[in-house]
């Protein structure tokens, strides 16, 4: 079975992506997983439900940005690999507090790389070969698009966002420790992420809960920004293909070749609680309004993953109908799991519109 005997570091294993990773690492793969995750406001370990007692798993509350907690794990479980998926991720929260941003996203960053670096170095040859660093990060790094065309591997940077800058300087600190220390790393850039377990910030859990209790969905500008939209788990079984199999130093762009603007999305979300979870007073349509844009709103995003689906055989394995229709009826089915996160205080109020 696959990486059998491998122990393998996911770092920020309690978020939305990363717990996907860990959830498949543990029942589709033989490895023996390490979360590491210092447990922010939006990661869950209720998102992994079969990790309590499992014998392949073990967490850790740890901050990717302390140095000497992250030399301690690696000297106790000598990993094969790890999957760095600590970041904070939120563009509206860049906007309004960029340092956070900073600190995890770059700092956390190359704290892991030095520990990853000094650790590596003192493997064995062999398992030093066999080493990999898989550095996640997002298709916001590349800018905006025009209408037409897709980000490629080669696409040049240009972030735009405090996030999105932020992702890009730690994607250029992962190629520069690959060329100057030869540490063995590579780099995939995803494009927007949907499923369960989605913290309720993000646009789709977002306008599915607000449109379960009634409330206006907000919709930000004239709503025609185009994000292309990726089911995690496909994202999931893409970055342990990467890890396994992926070219040491190699870029690899993930993408769902599903292209929707943000109005079609909300409009499909509305549609498919009109099927499954009615309203008296009519039709989830009617709660759709448009709101100021966001600055710094990137238009389109498109991902183009040839190089992924060529070198390493992926397909995503759920079209935007598919994903999103098991995503609504995943959050109609587990109102404990988002509950619990509104009772903890968590308020779904527009934040990120700070004056430019």
């Amino acid at each position: 079975m696959r990486f059998a005997g491998k122990t393998i570091f996911v770092t920020g294993g309690a978020g939305f992506i990363g717990s996907a990773v860990v959830r498949h690492l543990l029942d589709d793969t033989a490895a023996r997983v390490v979360n590491l995750d210092k447990l922010t406001y939006a990661a869950n370990l209720a998102s992994i439900p079969q990790a309590e007692g499992h014998p392949r798993y073990a967490f850790a509350r740890v901050d990717i940005c302390d140095g000497a907690a992250l030399r301690r794990l690696f000297d106790t479980y000598a990993p094969d690999a790890v999957m760095n998926l600590a970041a904070e991720s939120h563009v509206d929260r860049s906007i309004d507090g960029p340092g956070a941003f900073i600190t995890t996203n770059i700092v956390g960053t190359f704290t892991l790389l030095q520990e990853a670096l000094r650790y590596w170095r003192g493997l064995p040859a062999e398992r030093a070969a066999a080493f990999r660093l898989l550095h996640v990060s997002t298709d916001e790094v590349y800018g905006s698009l025009g209408p037409e065309g897709l980000f490629t591997e080669t696409t040049p940077y240009a972030p735009n966002s405090p996030y999105s800058a932020s992702k890009a300087s730690s994607d250029h600190l992962v190629r520069a420790w690959r060329e100057t220390y030869g540490l063995p790393t590579l780099v995939t850039n995803c494009s927007n992420n949907y499923g369960p377990y989605h913290f309720p910030e993000k646009l789709i859990p977002h306008m599915i809960l607000k449109g379960l209790a009634g409330e206006a969905l907000p919709v930000y500008g004239d709503g025609q920004n185009v994000r292309d939209w990726l089911y995690v788990a496909d994202h999931a079984r893409a970055l342990s293909l990467v890890v396994e199999r992926g070219r040491v130093g190699e870029t690899y762009n993930v993408g769902g070749r599903n292209e929707r603007t943000n109005l079609a999305v909300v409009e499909t979300i509305c549609d498919l609680l009109d099927r499954y979870a009615p309203q008296p007073a009519g039709p989830h349509r009617r709660l759709i309004s448009f709101v100021t844009d966001r600055p710094g709103h990137d238009r389109r995003y498109a991902i183009d993953a040839t190089k992924l689906e060529t070198e390493l055989g992926w397909r995503a394995q759920e079209s935007f109908d598919t994903g999103i229709d098991k995503t609504v009826r995943w959050y109609l089915e587990n109102r404990d799991w988002w509950q619990a996160i509104l009772e903890r205080g968590y308020q779904a109020k527009r934040i990120g519109v700070m004056a430019r």
